[in-house]
Formats: C-alpha cells, structure tokens, sequence
C-alpha cells in the first residue's frame, strides 16, 4: 500500500533522495516512518514525520545527515540522505501508521508497509 523510489548505487559522500508515495490511500496525520534493513538483522529505525506537521524524529546516527520531509498535496514522504557511509548499505522501507502522537521509533508499531528500495553506497 506505500510505494518506495529512489534508491540507487552511489560513493561514500553521494546523496540520494528517497520517496513514499501513498496510492489510494490519504495519510494525511498519519505518522510516516523510514527504516531500513540488512539481511539478519531487524528493521532499523531512519527518522520518521507526522504528515502534515513538522513534528520529526531521527536515529542519532543520522541526525544531521538525513532529512524527512513531506508534501501533503502528493501524499508524499521524502528522505534526503546526505554524506553517505557505506554502513547506510540497505534496504530502505517507509511505514505508515495513523493515531500516533509523536513519531515511533518502533517498527512494530506501523500498521502499513512498503516493499523497499535498495541503497548501495560504495566506498
């Protein structure tokens, strides 16, 4: 029910944009969440936004590198990814989920989920 774009190969330093787009369904308020993943391990928390406010959340890792940022009238969540590493290698997913009144950290707390975008970052 989300759709990922925007992943893609790029060198350590590269930036990348990445979108979730909502088809058919309005996530207007809903809190919109990034994580990624590597094969073994559990999804990862990115930065999260309540849609349509400024209200934002980031892992400590990428504060400073990554920004979330939304356009209600797309129905679209963004993430700008700058000064990648090569630790940021993965799979990249966005989740959505309504009722929250900050934006979660916890994956488990999301009720819909994209299929993901893969995110190389060479070194």
């Amino acid at each position: 029910q989300l759709r990922e774009s925007g992943g893609g190969v790029v060198p350590a330093g590269g930036s990348l944009r990445l979108s979730c787009s909502a088809p058919g369904r309005m996530i207007f308020s809903y809190t919109v969440g990034w994580f990624r993943q590597v094969p073994g391990k559990e999804p990862e928390f990115v930065a999260a936004i309540i849609m349509g406010t400024q209200n934002t959340n980031y892992a400590d890792s990428e504060r400073g590198r990554f920004t979330v940022a939304t356009d209600s009238a797309k129905n679209t969540v963004y993430l700008q990814m700058n000064s990648l590493k090569p630790d940021d290698t993965a799979v990249y997913s966005c989740a959505a989920t309504p009722g929250q009144l900050y934006p979660n950290t916890d994956s488990k707390a999301y009720l819909y989920w994209g299929h993901g975008t893969q995110v190389t970052v060479s070194s």
